[in-house]
């Protein structure tokens, strides 16, 4: 693992995408060891083609936007192969908060890893989960708060990061940029640095992942 910690991800607090992701709600996703297009079959996500960039991806969520109304919790994923960690792993992105996500991180990671981050946007409920062999290991929203089968197999690495695991009243630390405090924690379980550019200049593959069935 490499020696990312929240400063690396500072970066975040001055992005124009970044900022707009985390307004309006996204899900991201890494599993390792399957191709997009089947993490994308996994989800049970209806192929829409392939495109070049983020703009790409947000061009496919609003055009579904304008197709559904504000209760259609389907949603439109982008996914992209990048090397991490132990090989390749599919970085899966969407602009639905991740709440459809979740549901699939056992299955993903079946004879893997799957690790997810997540801000549902408006009054932020901000989620991490890592998922090993269909077990959720170690997941939380408040970093004190933690759940799981290991909820506190992560805790020196995230005290190297910079988390702030002392509770006050609100139940979480009282200064670390948390959101950045987690992207590091996402590149120390997969490799996988997430940057401006790779995002914007991925080729996506696009999937129309269905709602979740009554």
């Amino acid at each position: 693992m490499t020696l990312v910690t929240a400063h690396d991800y500072a970066w975040i607090r001055s992005s124009r995408i970044f900022s707009d992701a985390m307004a309006s709600g996204y899900g991201l996703a890494l599993v390792r060891g399957i191709s997009p297009a089947d993490v994308l079959r996994l989800m049970e996500a209806e192929p829409q083609g392939t495109g070049m960039g983020l703009g790409s991806l947000v061009e496919q969520h609003l055009e579904h936007r304008d197709e559904t109304d504000y209760w259609d919790d389907s949603f439109i994923a982008g996914a992209f192969a990048v090397p991490g960690t132990a090989g390749d792993w599919t970085l899966v992105f969407d602009f639905n908060g991740g709440v459809g996500m979740s549901r699939f991180l056992p299955a993903l990671s079946l004879n893997g890893q799957a690790v997810s981050h997540s801000t549902n946007g408006g009054k932020p409920m901000d989620l991490f989960d890592w998922y090993v062999n269909g077990e959720l290991r170690t997941g939380f929203e408040w970093p004190t708060t933690r759940y799981g089968s290991t909820p506190d197999e992560l805790v020196p690495v995230m005290r190297e990061i910079g988390f702030d695991l002392v509770k006050d009243e609100e139940g979480a630390g009282p200064s670390t940029d948390t959101k950045a405090a987690v992207l590091a924690l996402t590149e120390r379980l997969t490799g996988v640095r997430l940057t401006e550019d790779l995002l914007k200049g991925a080729e996506y593959h696009f999937g129309h992942v269905p709602e979740q069935p009554a």
